[in-house]
């Protein structure tokens, strides 16, 4: 028997959800990134791995109680698309930024004295915020959108389908294994955020926080990894909706 839980309990999933998904993406990144780490020029694997399971084990914790959105975009396209309640779309969203803020805090909790020993700014960016290796806003825009409709259009696939019907453990699985290969595939101009909760709130806490040699926080480019995601997934789940539901 299904069960159905409270607002209160399905805000307390997505919170501590989007914490967990911050946690291991942005620690792989770190792990990769900062000087002096373990698996410092670990690679661009590692850090898909890490996002991959960062979104993976949140869905399979609670896939089955909130939904695990964990992403501003897909909580709105949801509701544009007739599948979520409006009344619920602010509360879910402002547990996920905060959730995504207090991540990243931890992260930067564990990795402090790499940090400190980091002198390329770029890089500690890149362990909170994503940022266009080209510095193209327009192809920021592109990649953020594209992988964001991708990403929303096969997770509404994979947990709708009739395949993973009576199996929605397995499918929740199988979203681990789609944003590992979005972000091995499409990760290398952005980054990418594809959740503009996991890039606003880290951008912010980098913007607050006084580390050594952090540089700017890039506010010129912070609208690029809200907009387009949430255009995408506004798409996505309506043609996702208007052809196969």
């Amino acid at each position: 028997m299904k069960m159905t839980y409270s607002l209160v309990t399905r805000l307390a999933a997505e919170f501590i959800g989007t914490a967990i998904m911050v946690i291991l993406g942005n620690g792989a990144v770190a792990n990769v990134d900062l000087t002096g780490t373990k698996g410092e020029h670990g690679g661009w694997v590692l850090i898909s791995l890490g996002y991959g399971a960062g979104v993976m084990i949140p869905a399979l914790i609670f896939g089955g109680i909130s939904g695990n959105h964990i992403n501003p975009a897909f909580t709105l396209g949801l509701a544009f698309s007739g599948l979520f309640p409006w009344s619920e779309v602010l509360p879910y969203i402002a547990v996920q930024l905060l959730g995504a803020f207090v991540g990243q805090a931890i992260v930067v909790l564990a990795y402090k004295p790499h940090y400190n020993m980091t002198t390329n700014p770029q890089r500690i960016l890149g362990t909170f915020a994503t940022i266009d290796a080209t510095s193209s806003r327009f192809n920021g825009f592109i990649n953020e959108f594209v992988g964001t409709f991708i990403l929303v259009f096969s997770a509404l696939g994979i947990t709708k389908a009739p395949f993973f019907g009576h199996n929605l453990g397995t499918a929740h699985l199988a979203l681990g294994f789609l944003v590992m290969t979005l972000v091995a595939s499409l990760g290398g101009p952005t980054g990418p955020a594809l959740n503009p909760a996991r890039d606003f709130s880290p951008r912010l806490l980098h913007f607050l926080l006084p580390l050594k040699n952090k540089g700017k926080s890039d506010w010129r480019y912070a609208w690029i990894p809200i907009v387009a995601p949430i255009t995408a997934g506004i798409i996505a789940a309506f043609t996702y909706k208007s052809i196969f539901m």
